[in-house]
């Protein structure tokens, strides 16, 4: 019988976390998959986007809703340094309710929609109101399900291009892994060098596929730790991996475990005061040079503080202040840049929540089965809007 993540398939039934674990562990071949997607039509996606790019004063608007939202804003920061152009994550929920906002500048624009299933309320609606307040909008969407509403209405619209991720990753349990994931690797696809991108997308999976294998067991034993707060902490783009990271924890404990994020800077502002003998905190370090200094800086701090139940530092890299305390080594990513490191470092923080989940007699695949929170968002009214 075939095991995830160290249970056999009928125990994971039972526990009601199979399409968890399952959908956890098949992500490195996902994101192979929606690499070979890409690639494919290729032609027909750089087409598009050349026709959009060519606007002078473009401006990249990232969204989606709750982890949707999250692989923009782990995404931002590179494809602002990629394309030269003014990359902005904001999510849908608050384009909806405030779109005279976020468009009250009527310039060029392409939304790129993060959507798992394509029919979440502020998805669709935030389309729509970005094309009634700016002249000029294109669409890409990211989607996993073919009949979602925004993959549908894309078939009839010349500024707007789907691409759709591989079928398995339209996940069937609660929280979004691979559909997080793998519309994260199809985004950053659309913009990056084909042949360097290529080599990174083979170094993550290779490395991926080990460390889940490697770390699974260690991770299961950190989740028995006595702790009912998480922090995660990270710089960049592992900022909004850190935001991901919390919401995953938050989502499969149903709330039992606190978790929350900010950057490594700006943890000293205030929140900081959170810590306490039964608190968790993580740290996703940096490969960057410049970057990796204020890292370490808050890590040997926390630290010395030693007020922290336990604080573990994930790294690519090994040195002296690494090396002083509890630390997850992602092996043989020593050279890779910070957005490739956002795909084995995410493996961690869904590894814990599984774990953690599980420890606290939770069900995975439906965390919240009373329904107060569901896998569609429902309970929302789009009401019209006139600008």
């Amino acid at each position: 019988m075939e095991q995830h993540l160290g249970f056999a398939e009928n125990d994971l039934e039972s526990l009601k976390a199979f399409w968890t674990a399952k959908e956890i562990e098949q992500q490195p071949s996902c994101w192979k998959k929606t690499y070979a997607i890409i690639d494919e039509c290729r032609p027909a996606v750089n087409a598009f986007m050349e026709s959009v790019l060519a606007h002078p004063e473009l401006r990249i608007v990232l969204t989606g809703a709750g982890t949707s939202a999250f692989a923009g804003r782990a995404l931002a920061p590179a494809l602002t340094k990629v394309t030269g152009c003014r990359v902005e994550a904001i999510a849908s929920t608050d384009i909806v309710s405030n779109p005279y906002q976020y468009f009250a500048e009527d310039i060029p624009t392409l939304v790129i929609s993060f959507a798992r299933s394509g029919n979440s309320p502020e998805s669709v609606a935030a389309v729509e109101l970005a094309n009634q307040c700016l002249r000029n909008c294109y669409h890409l969407i990211l989607t996993c399900n073919s009949k979602g509403e925004l993959y549908q209405r894309c078939s009839s619209d010349k500024r707007s291009f789907a691409l759709l991720m591989p079928e398995e990753t339209n996940d069937k349990s609660f929280a979004m892994t691979s559909s997080f994931s793998s519309m994260m690797v199809a985004a950053f696809s659309v913009f990056a060098n084909g042949n360097e991108l290529s080599k990174g997308i083979e170094r993550f999976c290779k490395c991926s596929e080990a460390l889940i294998k490697e770390i699974n067991s260690p991770i299961s034993t950190m989740s028995q730790r006595d702790a009912n707060r998480v922090i995660y902490l990270g710089s960049g783009c592992f900022q909004g991996l850190a935001q991901e990271s919390a919401l995953k924890l938050l989502e499969l404990t149903a709330g039992k475990v606190v978790a929350c994020f900010d950057s490594p800077l700006g943890f000293r502002h205030g929140p900081k005061s959170i810590v306490d003998d039964e608190t968790i905190i993580v740290v996703y370090i940096s490969n960057d040079p410049y970057t990796r200094k204020y890292d370490l800086d808050l890590l040997k701090e926390l630290r010395r503080d030693n007020i922290a139940n336990y604080v573990v530092a994930v790294t690519a890299k090994k040195d002296e202040v690494i090396t002083e305390g509890e630390y997850i080594l992602i092996d043989n990513m020593e050279s890779a840049s910070d957005v490739e490191l956002l795909f084995p470092y995410m493996l961690i923080a869904q590894l814990y929540a599984f774990h953690r989940s599980l420890v606290l007699g939770n069900t995975p695949d439906n965390p919240c089965p009373t329904g107060e929170v569901n896998r569609v968002v429902q309970g929302v009214t789009i009401h019209k809007f006139n600008n």
